[in-house]
């Protein structure tokens, strides 16, 4: 049954030429542009549970809760669980392309099917991208996923108080599930009828090699701007977890902006996205990730405003300088 059920949906998906991964991250978008939207022009008017839903960690909702949405929230902490899960999704993916460009042979049968299921189907995903710019994006993110995954599970102190919504926890499997699942959709080896070529720097740009260049800039940038965060919660002598309580940061780039982690998430995003031009999909996850981090960046900066009166008012939400 289960097997007569995917047949059907890759019949679906080849018929209607569906790419699942870009319908999923088209209603992400959809979904944080119209309720940021409604968040940031009529909060106030909006009831409980979409307020208490959209909202966690220092912003989160204070006031009276809804009942149901109660029951649908789990320990932020929890956020740990999909850089777990991201980890060992990024890892699989880079062995299938590194497996690819040294045997020269196309990915097995399985993984061709699999991508054919969720990125367009059997007869309509093409090569755009070849092997060894994939390789260089799917080692970018899966470094990014490593030092995600040892923050939230060694190093980052969640407030046991703090909550998220039961959908804030499914969208982030979702996004490292298409994220890792996009690097190899149009690649060379993973399309039907295609070859992967060996390893080689030349059929990168300037441009590009530029943006690997910037990537790791952003990434350093960001783990220094975590740390900072951690920092505040621990005696700097002796290292001992000291406070749960949401202080405010005064470092780096927090002088800046207020969430600089935001920030160098956009630029590692913009990063990828032009890296893997011109897959669509890709230009999706940007805007899905720019979308969702300039929303919870202008909520934080609001809130740092609301409860620090000497707020700094030369720092911005989220680009320096600028917003």
């Amino acid at each position: 049954m289960v097997l007569a059920l995917i047949s059907s949906l890759e019949q679906l998906v080849d018929q209607y030429q569906l790419n699942l991964l870009q319908l999923i991250f088209i209603i992400f978008i959809v979904t944080i542009v119209l309720l940021g939207s409604l968040m940031t022009l009529v909060e106030s008017h909006l009831p409980n549970s979409i307020r208490q839903s959209f909202r966690y960690g220092k912003h989160s909702h204070k006031g009276a809760t809804d009942a149901l949405v109660n029951h649908l929230e789990v320990p932020k902490a929890w956020f740990s669980h999909f850089y777990v899960f991201a980890l060992g999704w990024s890892i699989l993916a880079l062995y299938f392309i590194i497996r690819s460009v040294i045997t020269q042979e196309v990915a097995p049968e399985f993984v061709l099917r699999f991508l054919d299921l969720m990125c367009g189907g059997r007869q309509h995903r093409q090569v755009q991208v070849d092997s060894s710019t994939a390789l260089l994006a799917s080692l970018l993110l899966g470094l990014q996923c490593v030092r995600r995954f040892y923050e939230t599970n060694f190093v980052q102190i969640f407030s046991r108080r703090s909550k998220i919504n039961l959908s804030h926890y499914a969208v982030g499997y979702m996004h490292y599930f298409g994220a890792v699942t996009s690097l190899l959709s149009n690649t060379a080896g993973f399309v039907r009828g295609s070859k992967p070529e060996p390893f080689t720097l030349s059929h990168l740009s300037l441009l590009q090699l530029s943006y690997i260049l910037i990537f790791l800039f952003a990434w350093h940038q960001q783990y220094s701007s975590n740390m900072v965060l951690v920092n505040l919660r621990k005696n700097v002598k002796t290292g001992a977890v000291q406070t749960e309580e949401h202080l405010l940061p005064s470092q780096g780039w927090f002088n800046l902006i207020s969430s600089p982690h935001m920030f160098f998430e956009v630029v590692m995003y913009y990063c990828l996205s032009d890296l893997m031009t011109p897959i669509r999909t890709w230009k999706l996850i940007f805007v899905w990730v720019a979308s969702n981090q300039t929303i919870n960046a202008l909520l934080t900066h609001q809130w740092y405003k609301e409860n620090f009166k000497d707020y700094p008012k030369r720092r911005h939400a989220i680009i320096p300088w600028l917003l």
